[in-house]
């Protein structure tokens, strides 16, 4: 375990942090005076745009990064598979649909807590489905896994689409946003339902999380040492699906973050789940932070999906990371 990464992970996550505040379609001239005098009434126009936009929208990134990346934890201990993640599980796209659905009745928006918990309810049922289907014979549980967990996401996304298309409200969305994602129009109000949100579904995964080391080696070797494999399921299931549920509600579906952050991290400072969840959120926060920053500033004043942005900088971190060391996935 290198634990010196640590230290190098949070210097990113600050110095991404301190690029983040300095760079936007608006050139702030009196950015520190206002970041150090947040009451000041001098510099209003800057003040504004920093406190009401960039950084809401930076403590949003973090929060989200910092969900997905735990959320892929739990996906992959409780699928005990490395390719699982919320978007290939089904978790991501339930999670999506169940707010949908909700803004379709009309009785929540985006970001609010009855959103949440429409898409905990549909990224846990989403899951569970995709478990369910996935039940065969134990040499093909992995291969299996990942195709039903595939066509099962495609699935739900298609009716999220469908769904999208039939919404009138203002505060639906376009279908990329469900999509691909976008921290566009987040704001200080979402900060008080995802940052309870985030807080308590890490919580859930630091709790369950010494029970997947032992869920790694095999469902009988776990109920033989005391562990109910099904139980540990549904509890890293339904951490999993407060984490994804609080995302998505917020800014949409990003993919690939909750598949690389804690293959990076695991590589870092191995295998054990609870270490690992913290450490992946450390990583998943600064991956989504500097890709939000790409996203808002290389074709500013448009805005990339975040989503794309992801993947760039994700997929060649995961390659590399994993043709170094592919024999980290195992708690040995």
């Amino acid at each position: 375990m290198k634990k010196w990464l640590i230290f190098i992970y949070i210097f990113v996550l600050l110095t991404a942090t301190a690029v983040a505040l300095s760079v936007g379609a608006s050139h702030l001239d009196h950015l520190w005076q206002v970041l150090l005098h947040p009451h000041s009434t001098t510099f209003p126009g800057d003040r504004n745009i920093l406190w009401q936009i960039r950084v809401p929208r930076i403590a949003t990134a973090l929060l989200v990064g910092a969900a997905l990346g735990g959320a892929g934890v739990m996906a992959q201990g409780a699928c005990n598979n490395p390719l699982a993640e919320p978007a290939i599980v089904g978790t991501s796209a339930g999670a999506a649909f169940g707010v949908v659905v909700g803004l379709l009745a009309n009785v929540v928006a985006i970001g609010s807590l009855g959103a949440i918990m429409c898409g905990i309810f549909g990224g846990l049922a989403a899951s569970m489905l995709t478990l369910h289907l996935a039940r065969t014979r134990e040499d093909q549980a992995s291969v299996v896994l990942i195709i039903v967990g595939i066509a099962t996401s495609a699935t739900i996304a298609a009716m999220v689409g469908i769904t999208t298309a039939m919404i009138s409200r203002a505060d639906a969305r376009s279908v990329s946003f469900w999509t691909w994602g976008s921290l566009a129009l987040t704001t200080g109000k979402d900060l008080w339902v995802l940052a309870p949100v985030v807080v308590l579904g890490i919580s859930g995964a630091w709790f369950i999380a010494p029970r997947l080391d032992l869920l790694s080696f095999g469902d009988s070797t776990a109920r033989h040492i005391g562990i109910d494999p099904v139980k540990t399921r549904r509890i890293a299931l339904i951490a999993l699906s407060i984490l994804v549920a609080g995302a998505v509600s917020t800014v949409g579906s990003i993919a690939f973050l909750g598949l690389a952050a804690p293959h990076i991290a695991r590589l870092g400072f191995g295998p054990r789940h609870r270490p690992l969840v913290l450490h992946s959120a450390v990583v998943g926060a600064a991956i989504l932070l500097i890709a939000d920053t790409a996203a808002r500033t290389v074709a500013a004043p448009r805005e990339l999906p975040i989503g794309l942005i992801t993947a760039l900088i994700g997929a060649p971190i995961l390659i590399t990371l994993v043709r170094r060391n592919i024999d980290v996935w195992r708690v040995q």
